[in-house]
């Protein structure tokens, strides 16, 4: 359910304010004023993050919570002297964008009651901010840590003017953020950075798994000026922001404070860079007195997809996290010391989302926790595996593969011994939209023909994950497993059992009849595989005997399954990655270089997304009933 009731956080109550940076000290009513603001931005973001964890959508409510001082004075200067500035939140770490809606929406840019349907699908909220899709929002922040390098080019644009650029202590992390100090100090670019140092990431606390790096000393060393303070004092939060403004050339405002500040049972925790839980909402809300709040909270009820499906069976599992226990199996079969001479595996802040964790808990002996440093962190375990016998382990989400493609490249110049986990493949369950859609895979595959062998997997079910993990892992050589973000059910034979079961061996390079068919073959992988089937048994059940084939080894050719369904009156290419670089943009031509010519066609996701979770599949024409309408053009 979702409740279309009024925004229950009277937003009208927030006063615009015009503060002028050449005054460095606040009124006693510019205090005031703002620590109302303040204090009732951050209770409409709770609230409003929290409709996403009511709704199973998730979200991020730590980063924007802690961030409203620095944004409500920003505010009031673009207000108080709309000629100085570029008036945008620039933002460089994307998951804040509850405030990008917040201010759209204190702008009249935004309807107020949209705040609550954040994350929802077709809501137009997606878990990033995206230009030209959200009303409001004035730009696209992609992945943490890309908005500096653009907005020194944005701040060469517009000289006379400053530009803030909001970040982190996990966004400065990542290495274009080095880079890009490096030209704003050369170039004497007049950016401002204001960034929340909480020591706070989603795996835990860069003092811990970095000690040795700050921000603070970081940016120093490349030359930026450091103003360093306390977050949450307004009257020297104030002074700082002003004399950034007031000096030429980049300056970084470095603010301290525990993540959620203030927040009852979140302060200071991991948890608060994710979604608030509803049971905390609720407590903060009470104690605040927004019972209305309290009571539309209560009144969500998440949505469940009624559909169900055909040729799968009810057993659910996460093959992100089936692949550290399938990991975890191989490592219990050797010694200690084979495991430390031998294996490492390297975490870029995403174990929990990864399947790391699960490496991590059992045998942290192989096991480096290190920080957003996707670039550093695969090479290190590349160079790692540059040894016969010796192997590197890897794992971030595949929409973080295109950042790795130079790498990749240096891992297969050097021989090494690569196994990557590239969670968060395909759409499937991504409210975060289209700029953590994992789509673009295939660019693992970038080598030459008689280079150094590269294999790219994307298993269906738990027990495929499990059986390919075990079938691969000692293999030399560059091997890339994919997984979604979403759960997958058990895929069934034509009896009804399971198709990957325990007598089940997986062979690298293979393809696998799921059906057998006459009127044309379905060829699909991963999470759509159990679409398809359910697709291809309810096709049977109208007379039109359609074939399933699975290719979990995505850029090999199984020259017999290919002439197998080459012969076949129709082929039919279903995939969440790419339209334009995936399986599909390939395998016509496979056919056709062997003089194989069925009727073709290929769907894959080719448009913006929608947010929501199962829903981004109907939304791209990829769910049963848009396989099963394809199906049906073919065999005309």
């Amino acid at each position: 359910m979702s409740p279309n009731l009024a925004f229950p956080i009277d937003l009208s109550a927030y006063q615009p304010l015009k503060l002028d940076a050449s005054k460095p000290t606040l009124t006693d009513e510019q205090r005031s004023i703002l620590k109302a603001n303040i204090q009732l931005c951050r209770d409409a973001i709770v609230f409003f993050t929290a409709t996403g964890a009511a709704r199973g959508v998730g979200g991020h409510t730590g980063g924007p919570y802690d961030t409203v001082p620095e944004v409500a004075i920003l505010d009031a200067l673009f207000r108080g002297g709309p000629d100085q500035y570029v008036p945008i939140f620039f933002d460089e770490a994307g998951h804040r964008v509850a405030t990008q809606y917040l201010m759209a929406a204190l702008h009249g840019d935004l309807p107020v009651e949209k705040l609550a349907h954040y994350r929802e699908a077709h809501s137009h909220l997606p878990g990033h901010p995206e230009v030209n899709f959200t009303p409001g929002v004035k730009f696209s922040s992609g992945r943490l840590g890309h908005m500096w390098p653009y907005v020194n080019g944005v701040a060469i644009a517009n000289p006379g003017k400053t530009v803030f650029c909001l970040g982190s202590d996990g966004s400065q992390q990542e290495g274009n953020d080095a880079e890009a100090a490096r030209l704003a100090v050369a170039q004497h670019i007049n950016v401002k950075l204001i960034i929340d140092d909480n020591d706070v990431t989603i795996a835990g606390h860069p003092s811990n798994y970095l000690p040795g790096y700050t921000v603070a000393k970081t940016l120093a060393g490349q030359g930026i000026k450091i103003l360093e303070g306390n977050g949450e004092d307004l009257d020297d939060l104030y002074r700082r922001i002003c004399e950034a403004v007031n000096t030429p050339g980049p300056v970084a405002v470095v603010n301290k404070r525990p993540m959620s500040v203030g927040i009852e049972g979140l302060e200071g925790s991991t948890h608060g860079h994710d979604v608030i839980s509803v049971k905390l909402a609720i407590a903060y809300l009470e104690k605040r007195g927004l019972t209305d709040a309290v009571a539309y909270l209560k009144a969500i009820e998440a949505p469940k997809n009624p559909y169900t499906f055909q040729g799968s069976g009810s057993t659910w599992d996460s093959n992100r996290n089936v692949f550290g226990d399938a990991v975890v199996s191989v490592l219990d079969g050797m010694s200690e010391a084979d495991r430390k001479a031998n294996v490492l595996v390297i975490d870029s802040d995403l174990e929990g989302s990864c399947g790391l964790k699960k490496i991590h808990d059992a045998h942290p002996e192989v096991f480096i926790p290190s920080g957003i440093m996707e670039r550093g962190n695969i090479s290190a375990a590349a160079g790692f595996g540059m040894q016969a016998g010796k192997q590197g382990i890897f794992a971030t989400f595949a929409a973080f593969l295109e950042m790795c493609i130079s790498e990749i490249t240096m891992a297969r110049l050097n021989y090494s011994n690569l196994l990557c986990h590239f969670s968060h493949s395909g759409i499937d369950d991504m409210a975060d939209n289209t700029c953590h859609f994992g789509l673009n895979n295939f660019f693992a595959d970038n080598g030459l023909d008689d280079g150094y062998e590269t294999q790219l997997y994307f298993p269906a079910d738990a027990g495929q994950m499990k059986a390919c993990v075990k079938a691969v892992f000692n293999n030399p050589g560059l091997r890339f497993i994919f997984s979604t973000r979403s759960k997958t059910p058990n895929i069934l034979n034509a009896q009804g059992g399971d198709l990957y079961g325990a007598d089940y061996t997986f062979v690298p390079g293979k393809d696998e009849v799921v059906r057998e068919g006459t009127a044309g073959y379905i060829v699909s992988f991963g999470d759509a595989l159990y679409r398809a089937a359910d697709a291809v048994e309810r096709l049977n059940q109208e007379g039109i005997n359609v074939g399933l084939i699975n290719k979990p080894t995505l850029n090999v050719i199984d020259e017999a399954m290919l002439a197998k369904v080459g012969a076949a009156p129709f082929v039919l290419v279903v995939e969440a990655f790419n339209r334009r670089t995936g399986l599909g943009s390939r395998f016509g031509s496979w056919l056709l270089e062997r003089g194989l010519t069925p009727k073709f066609a290929h769907l894959g996701t080719h448009k913006e997304g929608c947010g929501g979770l199962w829903e981004q599949y109907p939304h791209q024409g990829l769910d049963p009933d848009s396989i099963m309408s394809k199906v049906k053009e073919l065999v005309k």
